[in-house]
C-alpha cells in the first residue's frame, strides 16, 4: 500500500485527537481527501505534463498530509492519478480501497463538472445533501476538489474548469456492507468526510448516517421508522409493523443518535427494536448501549421485576443472574412480565429524550433468536407514565 504522510504530523486538536493520542492508535484518511489527492495531481500533471508525487493537499482544518500516487497515467485529453485509502486503524470497509481520478480539461466557463466512476455510487432518491441523479459525492470533498484546482489554476495559468471523474475499484462490492443501497445510492460508494481525518473507532460516521436514515425517510414521506440495534430486530421490526426499507434505521448502539435527532426533525412514529440486554439500558437511561460504554444493570433490572410483582426470591435471583437474557427468562417462568417492564421503561426513557417532540414511540425487545420478549404500546409525549422507573 503506498504510505501517506501529513507534514502536520498529528490530528486535529479537539477531545477525539487527545484521546487518540492516549490510545496510540493511528488516524487515517477519508474518501474525500483521497480523492482531492488523486483530482489535484490529475489536474496539475493535465497543467504541467508531470505528476506530484507526493501530492500534498490542504484539510478543512489547515492540516496538510501527503499522498503517494499508486497509479498514474497521461494522454492528450486527460489525466488519471490513484490513491490508496490508509484508514489508520479504524475498521473502515474502505481501508485499502484505491480511488481514482480522471479529470478532462473543459472549456472556460464550465466550472467543475463531477462524474460517477465505477465502484462511486448514484443518488437515486431524495433526502441526502446531493440532488437525485448526482454523483454521491458529497458536498464537502467536492468543495476541497473545487478549491484545489482552483489553487493549481492560479499557480500553472489554468482556467480552472474541468470534470472530475471519481471511481473506486470494487467499489460496488465493498457498497454492499454500508448503507448506501438503503439510502438508494446505487452503484457504489459514497465519498465522504467532513474534515479529511478519520479518527479511529469514531462514532461520528455511524452517527451521520442515522442522520441521513432519517432524512430519507422523511423524504419519502415515511410517518413511521423504526431504530434497529441490528438485523435481527430490524426483521422483527418489519413483521411486526410492515415497515419498508428506506424506513428502517441502523441505529446499533446509538439510541441517543437516533432520538436527539428525531427531537429536531420528527415523524409521527417510532418503533425502538432491539435486543433485551441492549434496552434495559436504555431503560435504565443509557444513550450508547454499547458495551464497553454502559452495562447491564441487575439492580436496576431487579427493581423493576419487584415493582412488577416479583416476591424477595425472584428479586435476588434477578440481581445475581448472569446475563441479561437470564433475568427476563427467570422472570416469565415465574409469571412476571419482565420483558414488558423494561420495553416501557424503555420507552420512557425516550421520551425524555424527546422532549416533547411530536413523537409516538413503541417499544420492541428480542431475544438472540428473535422471539418477542417485550413490548410497550406506542405512547406520545403527552401520554408519558408519571411513575416510571428511572435510571
Amino acid at each position: 500500500m503506498a504510505e501517506q504522510t501529513s507534514t502536520a504530523g498529528t490530528a486535529p486538536a479537539g477531545g477525539r485527537s487527545a484521546q487518540l493520542e492516549r490510545s496510540g492508535l493511528r488516524h487515517g484518511w477519508t474518501t474525500g481527501a483521497c480523492a482531492t489527492a488523486a483530482a489535484t495531481a490529475a489536474y496539475t500533471a493535465l497543467l504541467s505534463a508531470e505528476f506530484p508525487d507526493p501530492v500534498t493537499i490542504e484539510l478543512p482544518k489547515g492540516q496538510r498530509p501527503a499522498f503517494a500516487l499508486a497509479g498514474e497515467e497521461l494522454t492528450a485529453d486527460r489525466a488519471i492519478a490513484a490513491v490508496v485509502k490508509d484508514a489508520g486503524d479504524d475498521p473502515d470497509v474502505t481501508h485499502g480501497a484505491v480511488v481514482r481520478a480522471t479529470v478532462r480539461l473543459l472549456p472556460p466557463g464550465s466550472g467543475v463538472v463531477f462524474r460517477a466512476g465505477p465502484g462511486v455510487g448514484t443518488v437515486t432518491r431524495p433526502g441526502l445533501p446531493l440532488a437525485v441523479g448526482e454523483p454521491a459525492i458529497n458536498p464537502v470533498p467536492r468543495q476541497m476538489m473545487c478549491d484545489h484546482i482552483a489553487s493549481v489554476a492560479a499557480r500553472l495559468g489554468g482556467t480552472g474548469d474541468a470534470e472530475v471523474e471519481i471511481a473506486v475499484d470494487h467499489g460496488e462490492e465493498i457498497a454492499r456492507s454500508t448503507w448506501n443501497p438503503r439510502l438508494g445510492i446505487l452503484g457504489g460508494l459514497s465519498i465522504l468526510g467532513t474534515t479529511g481525518i478519520v479518527v479511529p473507532y469514531s462514532c461520528s460516521a455511524w452517527i451521520d448516517s442515522i442522520r441521513r436514515g432519517v432524512d430519507v425517510a422523511r423524504a419519502a414521506g415515511r410517518r413511521h421508522v423504526a431504530g434497529c440495534t441490528g438485523s435481527t430486530s430490524e426483521k422483527v421490526a418489519v413483521a411486526v409493523h410492515g415497515l419498508p426499507q428506506d424506513a428502517l434505521l441502523d441505529m446499533g448502539d446509538f439510541a441517543g443518535a437516533v432520538l436527539k435527532y428525531l427531537r429536531r426533525h420528527p415523524v409521527d412514529r417510532l418503533t425502538v427494536a432491539g435486543g433485551f440486554a441492549k434496552l434495559s439500558k436504555l431503560a435504565a437511561g443509557h444513550l450508547d448501549l454499547h458495551s464497553s460504554r454502559s452495562q447491564v444493570d441487575k439492580g436496576f433490572l431487579a427493581e423493576l421485576a419487584r415493582r412488577g410483582g416479583a416476591d424477595e426470591e425472584l428479586t435476588a435471583a434477578v440481581a445475581a443472574a448472569n446475563t441479561g437474557l437470564e433475568t427476563v427468562q427467570l422472570c416469565a417462568a415465574r409469571g412476571v412480565p419482565l420483558g414488558d417492564l423494561v420495553a416501557a421503561a424503555a420507552r420512557e426513557t425516550a421520551l425524555v429524550v424527546l422532549r416533547g417532540a411530536p413523537v409516538a414511540v413503541d417499544v420492541i425487545c428480542i431475544d438472540r433468536a428473535g422471539a418477542v420478549v417485550g413490548r410497550a404500546a406506542a405512547r406520545g409525549p403527552r401520554e408519558r407514565s408519571p411513575d416510571a422507573l428511572s435510571g
